[in-house]
């Protein structure tokens, strides 16, 4: 381009947003550091610290601690106050840095970015090759770090507002049924429902099997190994023929085949079940999407979604920002006549299914 049409000023504001974009992949590091060596936990409800009472509180450094304080401060994370020179984790900031059961509690989000660098020669390879990248194929972080990302969006909203939103499913749930939850990951969501409801047995699947083999130390852990089971399956081919609820969480656009998941899940939901879908939150025009929220959904169904998708086989791809008419389709198509927005988020749909 000749240097004689370019606007200036634009060229300078847009560079300066790159640069942001660049600060901001060194405050996730920032990020993750401040949370696994407990600087944000000893900074959580003390009011101001001076840099050398944070290393202390967290057994670090205090050079590290003071030029990790500085960063931090820059990036608007922490307040500063410069006529004590001490450091402050106000109590939103805390409940999204330093409470790990708060639902928006981010830090392990950022092993995803992580273990995306970690993998770009196969992006690279992706790319060139139009081959695909399977989920157990990637950097270890990404699927701890998905499963942290998700887990307290779940906690927050799924029994408390998604399941209420579904006609009829909680006072089934209350009263005991069989339920599927496919592509359930490390089942946090699995387990959050069984924690619930009682009466109710759960069955997860998945195809991870490193997953399966963490959500099976999860129910362990919890107590629940009695009435939720954990197995290694493929979302066209799980067994049973009696749920009455099969979930698919932030999954179905994840797989190389949706129609023949659906179609399965069709054969083994009893009659009158209830089909949840729950999927990344998206409008069905593209441009519709250009947000943050979208910037982060695209940036990661490029590398994962669409990538495990065409690994399976890639009969239809359809990314993490499908849209709710796409995904109505794929269940018209698999022989479901209702299809209901339940509820969203910022971040979900929920979508109700039925025969």
């Amino acid at each position: 381009m000749n240097a004689q049409t370019i606007d200036q000023s634009r060229l300078e504001a847009f560079a300066m947003r790159a640069i942001g974009d660049i600060a901001a992949s060194y405050s996730g590091i920032m990020v993750t550091l401040g949370s696994k060596l407990g600087l944000y936990s000893a900074m959580a409800g003390a009011g101001p610290l001076a840099a050398k009472e944070v290393a202390a509180r967290a057994g670090c450094a205090e050079r590290y601690v003071r030029e990790w304080l500085n960063a931090q401060a820059a990036a608007g994370y922490l307040r500063y106050h410069a006529a004590s020179e001490t450091y402050e984790l106000p109590p939103e900031e805390a409940a999204v840095l330093a409470d790990e059961d708060s639902p928006a509690y981010i830090p392990p989000a950022w092993n995803l970015p992580a273990a995306l660098w970690a993998d770009e020669p196969k992006a690279l390879e992706a790319f060139r090759t139009g081959r695909g990248v399977a989920w157990g194929e990637h950097d270890s972080r990404l699927a701890c770090g998905v499963a942290a990302f998700f887990r307290n969006g779940y906690k927050a909203n799924l029994v408390s507002s998604w399941l209420p939103a579904l006609d009829g499913v909680v006072a089934r749930l209350e009263a005991g049924i069989a339920v599927a939850d496919v592509g359930c990951g490390y089942g946090h969501s699995t387990l959050l429902m069984a924690q619930a409801f009682p009466n109710s047995s759960f069955h997860g699947f998945d195809t991870h099997v490193d997953s399966i083999e963490e959500a099976r130390r999860l129910a362990e852990a919890a107590g629940l190994a009695s009435r939720v089971r954990f197995d290694v399956a493929r979302a066209s081919d799980y067994p049973g023929d009696r749920y009455d609820l099969v979930c698919f969480f932030d999954t179905l656009h994840d797989l190389g085949d949706p129609l023949a998941a659906a179609r399965h899940a069709r054969q083994v939901l009893a009659s009158g079940g209830t089909l949840m879908l729950v999927e990344p939150f998206a409008h069905d025009r593209a441009e519709d999407n250009f947000s943050t929220v979208g910037q982060l959904y695209y940036g990661g169904s490029t590398l994962i979604c669409c990538a495990h998708a065409i690994a399976e086989g890639g009969s239809m791809v359809l990314g993490a920002q499908a849209g709710p008419r796409r995904l109505q389709e794929v269940f018209q198509k698999a022989g479901f006549t209702h299809f209901r927005r339940a509820a969203e988020t910022a971040f979900n749909l929920i979508l109700e299914v039925r025969a």
